[in-house]
């Protein structure tokens, strides 16, 4: 091995690698692509590439040997000032792919695109998914004592030491598998099952070692059916037609994902159902298998997998993955479309018009996607301890226990490590990992043998691998299958399941759905009521919600509708008495015809609030809305009209000058008119564009809220606006004039008739937006009154009280006094 010179060994593949250097390296071999779609060799030239699909279930291995590498790199502990390397290839799943790059990472001294310098040899290789590929390897490497630790391949034949001598796994043997599988069709009383095997090592052996255990229980194998990937479609159908022509209830499948598929699918197209399947750890947590139309045909499912973990910090390195760190990264670019649905655009290159183009401001941090789901690793797990075992065997070989040595000092250089002393140390290796599991190989490189047994459940939409129960060999050479058996009763209609904490999961509480869910079955989880309907008291049927709008029979309707009939018929009664007493001092020192118009637009004002009360209705909600636009609109212009003629008629120096003449009753009208028409038109504009209209409000829970949606809020709040410019006009007039002298000086009753107008509408609003359900309506109807009287009251109610309670006041001499009285 250290004798061949040169950047080539055992000839040049073009194969893209994973590549991160270091001092030691470290290979590795997954089957990123593991559907071969076709290849034919003619042995006349070089074997062309393999053509496959992407796995995002094997790329996800070849990160957690990346992300476990670097988390050995920062460890202070394990290897220290010595950093560990990678390069990992593709198998596609085939044996001559595989060997392909177990010889481009043994030779490792080739040619790089990044220069003519060589890469160092690696020391131990992660590697392989299947059965017949690892095969491969160990009888290729084996001869140059390369050790080959694998998180995936389970066939009984690779524990041969004689054969494989520098073969290591972190997955128990088919020797244990097949135990297991048997002893879970014993507990069941199956005694007359089929079997369906792949065409390769895996399946083979498995299946034999199965029949050898389950003929010692009476179990009769009906038939072995066999598949493989690149099977064509009629012998798919020979062994579907052999499924549909057997009465057996019970199928064991013993083959990896990729063979099994097609089969799968076929199965489910040709709607065979009411089989209990049995699986193999190779299929039974597949991603790709594991979808509602699979479940048709394979649902409740039983098999046994490694037991799962959980690697928290694990998600940030996954969420991080982007092929704009490293544009020479292989396999990136292709999950990074599958994942984010666009073509990654590098530094360089020309846009490629007929893919969608990602703009660069794509993320994976906040996506759902189960390959972000790293509380349930099993094969991810078994990498992630090939390559801790690795690690701690390459520690142990270079820090060697010597007195000579100064602590955390290598005894010996990396560059003279050889493959040979990597496999004394890794056969040695035993460690506690970070989460309490113990790492170690016994004679046969074998890992101890435990296995959960899943089963697959439909929940919430979603194909989940439950775990029902345990298997363990003991070190007698017993087992140990343990099953939970069901320890709690249904829950009844109306409750749903809660898991015990520290309990099996067949142990549960019964709860109460929550408010808007029911469950109606002895179902395991409550359902969500539609929208616009609730759950009963009892939580086992859904109701229509309660519909809610202010109405005139309720209280709060009655109430507003007395105040705002109060306010109009004390606005009526005041404009009669105006009109009556309109030839008296104090009427026309007021301007009689601006008062009549200011009180009938009053008027107005309080009949508003009877349209925001009751259900509402297109017409009623157009009308609500502009109704109160515009006769607000009219009063305040009113309010200014007066305040001008006052601060006009002040001006003069006498009685009968120009400046008093200045404002009559024509422009007095234009003024009004003008000021109101602006109003006009911002409301026939809202009504043109984006009306009002009425809409149902759910944001409550249990209860439907019926109000006016105002269409456009920048209409509605223009409306409000405009309205809130004429008083703040008004109010700085009125405020300029208010110590002219005078007995009677409207201006001070203008002035604080404004600053209440405008302190009820600037306290609206907060009000308005932070009120719920129909408390809304009540609180703009309040506002519409509460202004109201502050105008009529403060206005009017002096002149109505000199009128009537004290009309020896009511004479020029004492309305002008002050005004002639310029002299001591």
């Amino acid at each position: 091995f250290d004798t061949v010179s040169g950047c080539e060994l055992f000839g040049k593949f073009n194969m893209p690698s994973l590549l991160q250097r270091g001092d030691i390296m470290i290979g590795g071999i997954f089957p990123i692509f593991n559907k071969e779609l076709g290849s034919t060799s003619t042995f006349r030239q070089n074997p062309p590439g393999i053509k496959c699909a992407f796995d995002l279930r094997a790329f996800r291995w070849t990160q957690v040997m990346a992300f476990a590498i670097e988390e050995i790199n920062k460890d202070t502990a394990l290897l220290p000032n010595i950093s560990l390397g990678y390069r990992i290839l593709n198998s596609c799943a085939s044996s001559t792919n595989t060997l392909r790059a177990a010889l481009t990472l043994a030779g490792g001294k080739e040619e790089t695109e990044r220069g003519s310098s060589c890469l160092p040899v690696i020391s131990a290789l992660v590697a392989e998914s299947g059965s017949s590929q690892s095969l491969a390897v160990a009888s290729t490497l084996g001869p140059f004592q390369v050790p080959i630790v694998s998180y995936f391949s389970t066939c009984a034949c690779l524990s041969d030491r004689s054969k494989y001598p520098t073969f290591f796994r972190t997955i128990p043997s088919d020797y244990f598998q097949a135990k297991a599988l048997a002893a879970l069709v014993k507990r069941f009383g199956w005694r007359w099952i089929g079997a369906i095997q792949s065409d390769d090592d895996y399946g083979r052996h498995g299946v034999l070692a199965f029949k050898e255990e389950v003929r010692k229980f009476g179990v009769c194998v009906a038939f072995v059916g066999t598949i493989l990937r690149t099977y064509s479609m009629d012998r798919l159908q020979a062994v579907v037609e052999m499924i549909k022509r057997s009465s057996v209830k019970v199928v064991l499948a013993f083959a990896p994902e990729g063979d099994f598929y097609p089969l799968m699918k076929e199965i489910v197209k040709q709607n065979i159902t009411g089989l209990q399947w049995i699986a193999s750890e190779a299929w039974i947590t597949a991603l790709r298998s594991s979808n509602p139309e699979i479940y048709q045909a394979f649902g409740g499912a039983l098999g046994f997998v490694v037991p799962k973990m959980a690697i928290p910090k694990l998600k940030p390195f996954l969420a991080g993955i982007t092929p704009y760190a490293d544009a020479s990264a292989a396999f990136v670019r292709e999950f990074w479309e599958i994942m984010v649905g666009c073509k990654a655009v590098l530094p360089g290159e020309q846009a490629d018009t007929s893919h969608e183009m990602c703009s660069g401001n794509e993320t994976l941090m906040k996506s759902q996607d189960d390959f972000f789901n790293v509380t349930q690793l099993r094969v991810s797990y078994n990498v992630y301890k090939a390559v801790y075992a690795i690690a701690h065997a390459l520690h142990h070989l270079l820090f060697c226990k010597s007195a000579r040595e100064k602590p955390g000092r290598p005894c010996m250089n990396v560059l003279d490590i050889q493959p040979k002393q990597v496999t004394h140390h890794l056969q040695r290796v035993k460690f506690k990992n970070q989460f309490g599991d113990y790492v170690f190989f016994d004679e046969n490189g074998d890992p101890p043998a435990s296995y959960d047994l899943i089963n697959w459940q439909l929940i919430d939409g979603k194909v989940k691998h439950v775990t029902l129960g345990h298997f363990a060999m003991a070190d007698n050479g017993d087992y140990d299958l343990s099953i939970d058996e069901v320890c709690s009763v249904e829950c009844p209609a109306g409750t749903r399941k809660a898991q015990i904490k520290g309990e099996p999961i067949c142990c549960f509480d019964c709860i109460p759905c929550a408010d808007g869910t029911v469950a109606n079955t002895t179902a395991a989880d409550c359902t969500p009521c539609p929208q616009e309907f609730w759950s009963n008291e009892q939580r086992d049927e859904c109701v229509p919600k309660t519909i809610e709008f202010l109405t005139y029979y309720e209280p709060m309707g009655i109430a507003l509708t007395a105040v705002s009939l109060l306010g109009a018929s004390l606005s009526l009664a005041t404009m009669l008495v105006f009109i009556y007493f309109r030839h008296t001092p104090v009427i026309k020192a007021s301007n009689s015809e601006l008062s009549i118009f200011l009180l009938f637009s009053l008027l107005l004002c309080f009949l508003c609030p009877l349209t925001f009360i009751g259900r509402p209705t297109a017409w009623v909600c157009m009308l609500r809305h502009t109704a109160f636009g515009l006769t607000f609109a009219l009063c305040i212009s009113c309010v200014l009209g007066k305040t001008i003629v006052v601060v006009t008629a002040f001006k003069a120096s006498f009685p009968g000058a120009k400046a008093a003449g200045t404002f009559g009753p024509t422009r007095q009208r234009i003024i009004v008119c003008s000021c109101t028409l602006v109003q006009i038109l911002i409301c026939a504009l809202w009504l043109k564009l984006n009306p009002p209209f009425p809409a149902m409000v759910f944001r409550y829970s249990n209860k439907i809220i019926l109000e006016c949606n105002t269409g456009s809020e920048a209409a509605f709040y223009a409306v409000l606006g405009y309205i809130g410019f004429l008083s703040i006009i008004c109010l700085v007039l009125a405020f300029l004039a208010r110590k002219l002298p005078d007995n009677f000086n409207e201006a001070k009753f203008i002035s604080f008739s404004m600053l209440i107008f405008c302190a009820v509408w600037i306290t609206f609003i907060p009000a308005y937006v932070s009120s719920p359900g129909k408390v809304t309506v009540a609180v703009e109807i309040f506002a519409i009154l509460s202004s109201a009287f502050g105008l009529l009251v403060s206005i009017f109610a002096p002149k109505c009280f000199i009128i009537l309670i004290k009309p020896e006041k009511n004479t020029k001499k004492h309305v002008m006094g002050k005004m002639f009285n310029t002299g001591p």
